[in-house]
């Protein structure tokens, strides 16, 4: 009986050993884990854009192009707007000079035409990163969002031909051009109330003095002179708009955007080990944040990590504001205008 017992006692352990040892195998070695599905970035709803773009639709044609181009370069915005306020000596032909020797993006050193916008960009980096990264990854949408708010403020009587602008419609686009070609008005309006039915906000927006105002209409201020930049490849006249094909003109040809600082999500979808190539050179780069996995914060509105960036420029002095400028405007030429449209 003992050795039955015995007997029993090794078959029923031997049987144990059996059917767990696949178990244990299994923990050990996991089969491996699905393919991990490419990242996939959330479209801005049409309405999301039309309140991103609404500060700005109704500036000229070239100019908006150089804010929208610009925009994607958040980092050199506020170099080259430091440097403004650096070098405030500087007028006319010699402020054009140095411009000139700047390693800005030609969209960057355009604006210094323009240092009111340029002034509203730095301080706005939120805004003007958002900006940055749908025109980096939805153009055409961008750009049918201007369409619709000048549609919008032409419908509510707020856009029209003044002494400063020409306002012409070419089919169901749009365009906007300075009559005079050598001094450029930019208008000042609340972007929140022109357009007819009012838009909420962007959510921290800055109201830059002498650029935004808070009551109905359409106001305008001084010019400004282009003539001293007019001799550079990155000037005034090199900027405009293919509304047909939603597309910027810089030089006659489309314009072509080198920018590191935002992920163009379709192209990441399909060339992931392009981007992250792209990244690892980008990292040490001062400015830039990463999120905690590593990645750039490239979802819809995300853009140059905007509460990340505009507290590290802060804290090393870059940030702004309208008592620190000394004014709304600064360096280029002005030529006298004035009145309400």
């Amino acid at each position: 009986m003992t050795a039955l017992r015995r007997f029993l006692s090794l078959s029923l352990s031997a049987c144990l050993v059996i059917t767990t040892v696949p178990e244990g195998f299994a923990f050990q070695n996991p089969p491996p884990p699905p393919p991990a599905m490419p990242m996939q970035g959330a479209q801005p709803s049409p309405e999301q854009l039309q309140q991103l773009v609404a500060p700005i639709a109704l500036y000229p044609d070239s100019l908006v192009a150089q804010i929208l181009a610009a925009a994607a370069f958040p980092e050199e915005i506020v170099e080259a707007d430091r440097w403004l306020q650096d070098h405030k000596n500087l007028q006319g032909q010699r402020l054009a000079d140095e411009v000139d020797k700047q390693p800005w993006d030609p969209s960057v050193k355009a604006l210094t035409e323009f240092p009111a916008v340029l002034a509203n960009m730095d301080k706005n980096l939120s805004w003007t990163s958002s900006l940055g990264d749908a025109y980096v990854n939805n153009q055409g949408g961008v750009m049918s969002a201007i369409q619709v708010m000048r549609q919008r403020a032409q419908s509510a009587g707020n856009l029209k031909n003044t002494p400063q602008e020409t306002v012409v419609n070419n089919g169901p686009n749009i365009a906007i051009q300075p009559v005079n070609p050598e001094v450029v008005y930019v208008p000042q309006y609340d972007p929140w109330l022109i357009y007819g039915p009012p838009l909420a906000p962007w959510p921290g927006w800055y109201w830059y003095p002498g650029l935004y105002i808070t009551t109905p209409g359409i106001f305008w201020g001084v010019g400004f002179g282009i003539g001293f930049f007019a001799g550079f490849g990155w000037g005034w006249g090199h900027w405009g708009f293919d509304w047909g094909r939603r597309a910027i003109l810089f030089n006659r040809g489309p314009y072509v955007i080198h920018s590191n600082t935002f992920v163009n999500r379709n192209a990441f979808v399909n060339n992931r080990a392009a981007y992250n190539n792209r990244f690892e050179a980008f990292r040490g780069r001062e400015g830039f944040r990463s999120s905690p996995q590593g990645a750039p914060h490239a979802g819809a509105f995300s853009g140059f990590n905007r509460a990340g960036a505009a507290r590290g420029y802060s804290e090393r002095g870059f940030s702004s504001s309208g008592a620190s400028r000394g004014g709304a405007f600064h360096g280029g030429g002005f030529h006298g205008g004035g009145g309400r449209r």
